[in-house]
């Protein structure tokens, strides 16, 4: 399996519009984040989790051509925002792409995107093939995919296991049940947007302190805020197997 991370960023990303902090104004391309995105490769199959608003640039530079299926976490603007553009993946599949998505973020992407699912559709309009799904574990041809249930506040959000790997984001409660569906995972990827108190986020040492429940033996955080500090400077006071996510990160596992 190859983990790619896409995006790094919460919603405003780094730099954020019209700040002028250290975070922002920084030169190191660690400090640079677009939204929240991440690509795994396995047996030659690229499946995407999460499409938000720059998914078209984080496609271009990645340099995919093709795209197996597009896992969606939850219905935020920052991570489905993006999905018109797999009008360009119809055109290499001749035919639509896979979404799977639970209840609420399905109507959310029929809302949002309702031209591409009326009745009379202007041509070129993505195509979209949104396959619900709920905690049940399910296949994408031989791949088997365990949603993950957390909580974002008081919203439900769906994070993914796939064999000894998981990626959940825009968490601030696991509750047990899906502790339990994570033990055993030896690879994780987390969100933590500072290191302040935050109403639906887990903090970096929050994330942390699940991290190390686990017991992985190599994870990152993402979702990151620029509220969060400089790269380089949080990077030093990480355990040694935990680490701060980067935009264009890849890791094999």
């Amino acid at each position: 399996m190859k983990l790619t991370i896409l995006g790094s960023g919460t919603s405003q990303g780094i730099p954020v519009i019209a700040c002028e902090c250290d975070v922002c104004k920084s030169e190191d391309p660690k400090d640079k984040r677009l939204r929240c995105s991440a690509m795994l490769e396995i047996n030659g199959k690229k499946i995407i989790i999460d499409a938000g608003p720059d998914f078209r640039y984080q496609m271009l530079r990645a340099g995919v051509k093709d795209i197996r299926a597009i896992l969606l976490t939850h219905g935020h603007k920052d991570h489905v925002g993006g999905l018109d553009d797999v009008r360009a993946f119809n055109w290499v599949k001749h035919g639509a792409v896979d979404i799977y998505a639970d209840i609420r973020t399905k109507e959310i992407v029929f809302k949002d995107y309702s031209y591409a699912f009326s009745e009379y559709r202007y041509p070129g309009v993505p195509e979209m093939s949104v396959r619900v799904i709920d905690q049940t574990p399910f296949f994408i041809d031989e791949i088997e995919v365990c949603p993950i249930r957390v909580m974002h506040h008081k919203l439900p959000v769906t994070g993914f296991r796939i064999g000894n790997f998981a990626y959940i984001t825009d968490a601030n409660a696991i509750p047990e049940e899906s502790m339990q569906k994570l033990k055993g995972v030896e690879y994780m990827v987390l969100n933590a947007l500072r290191k302040e108190s935050h109403l639906s986020h887990f903090t970096l040492r929050q994330a942390i302190e699940v991290l190390q429940q686990l017991q992985v033996k190599e994870a990152w955080i993402t979702h990151i805020g620029h509220q969060m500090g400089k790269a380089a400077e949080v990077t030093k006071e990480m355990p040694e197997n935990i680490h701060l996510a980067y935009d264009k990160m890849e890791v094999c596992f």
